[in-house]
């Protein structure tokens, strides 16, 4: 490995992603992971998903109960 290399990922491990961050990450995953195996699925269908599960967290997945 590169020294230019192993300094950009020692400085990887120091970032701290907000929760926002963190979750446009993770929705851009799933879409990208989903939509591979199913067209059809849409940014707008994994930002609903998303949307709803923490609503059932936040209820103590109560929700639908």
């Amino acid at each position: 490995m590169t020294g230019a290399l192993e300094a950009l990922i020692a400085k990887a491990r120091k970032v701290q992603m907000t929760d926002t961050q963190l979750r446009e990450q993770r929705l851009s995953f799933v879409y990208g992971n989903t939509h591979i195996e199913n067209e059809r699925i849409t940014r707008q269908m994994v930002a609903e998903a998303d949307r709803k599960v923490a609503d059932d967290e936040a209820l103590g997945g109560r929700r639908g109960k």
